[in-house]
């Protein structure tokens, strides 16, 4: 029987039309600066003629039950910086600074201290500052034991260095960027699987690898090849759905993706579930996508920059739809 994400207590749909429900109550607090918001990948705010504040904010979602489940504390926070900064760079922004939340029942000091450790490393790996933070102790909030994350990350793009998907051509490929494993997305239902294969603990601590911060890649194909990037996407939440937000009025039809880590088809196959409501679930081993109309040449660079990088598709003239050989996920 089939383990779906909505069996796992997680309902996509109903995420989307809050999203869509709060849309008009945000746009409300707007000023003329704003020049996008809720939809994107990052927001940007028009910081002088030149330049654009980029932002983006996230949090680990259920897989800190899998760390603290684990024992194992000072990866998480490299998921929370990665969760953030791979948004934020999808606009081309370079990373300024990173401000991070951690709340609990009760402040554990060895355990705090470790979860700090992941997001010192991330933010290093992003190239840049943690430059602020709160923690809060919420007794009665939280069980003992339990805590949760939460990460502000800011940066900077000229505008004429900005990457908005308006180059976007019929006929340009997607070329996907490897994962590193499943990302911070799909832990409610990683979990449930998971929860059916208690003894198998190599299984568990390989779903915790975490997630590829990407920014020392775009970083380096921005100044190299910045003519050839159409746009850029995080593949997060909701899978591969999360390609149209590159342009809208285009669709993209996706004939390939790349062969999984062992831990991710287990779990993928243990699953049940068909192909397509994978994609609108998991990242299925593709952690970024950029859409270009020179993929071998994008591919050699990504090589280059030691990433594993294939075509997993094209763009068409459409509405902001998404195929999976000829399937509308």
């Amino acid at each position: 029987m089939a383990i779906s994400y909505k069996d796992s207590g997680v309902d996509i749909e109903k995420g989307d039309l809050f999203v869509e429900r709060i849309s008009k109550m945000v746009k409300s607090t707007y000023n003329q600066q704003v020049v996008s918001g809720v939809g994107g990948f990052c927001a940007l705010y028009a910081l002088d003629e030149d330049r654009y504040l980029a932002s983006s904010t996230d949090g680990v979602g259920t897989k800190i039950k899998l760390a603290i489940d684990l024992k194992v504390h000072d990866t998480i926070g490299i998921d929370l910086v990665a969760m953030c900064v791979n948004d934020l760079i999808c606009s081309g922004a370079r990373p300024l600074f990173f401000l991070d939340y951690f709340a609990s029942s009760k402040l554990d000091l060895e355990v705090s201290e470790s979860v700090l450790k992941g997001i010192v490393d991330g933010c290093l790996q992003s190239q840049m500052a943690l430059i602020g933070g709160e923690t809060a102790e919420m007794p009665g909030m939280y069980q003992p034991g339990d805590y949760d994350l939460a990460g502000f990350s800011v940066g900077e793009v000229k505008k004429s260095d900005l990457i908005d998907g308006e180059k976007l051509a019929e006929g340009d490929s997607l070329v996907g960027i490897a994962s590193s494993g499943f990302h911070s997305n799909g832990f409610s239902l990683v979990r449930k699987i998971l929860d059916t294969k208690n003894d198998d603990l190599d299984l568990k601590r390989a779903c915790l690898v975490p997630t590829k911060i990407y920014v020392k890649t775009i970083t380096s194909l921005l100044k190299t090849h910045f003519s050839s990037i159409k746009g850029i996407a995080n593949i997060t939440g909701s899978g591969f759905l999360n390609i149209p937000r590159i342009n809208d009025k285009f669709d993209y039809h996706v004939t390939a993706a790349p062969e999984l880590p062992k831990f991710m088809k287990e779990v993928c196959d243990f699953s049940g579930l068909d192909n397509n409501e994978l994609h609108r679930t998991f990242n299925m081993g593709v952690g970024m996508v950029v859409a270009t109309q020179s993929p071998d040449e994008m591919i050699c660079e990504l090589a280059r920059l030691g990433e594993k990088a294939f075509v997993i598709g094209t763009v068409k003239k459409g509405s902001g739809k998404i195929f999976l050989n000829a399937t509308e996920l």
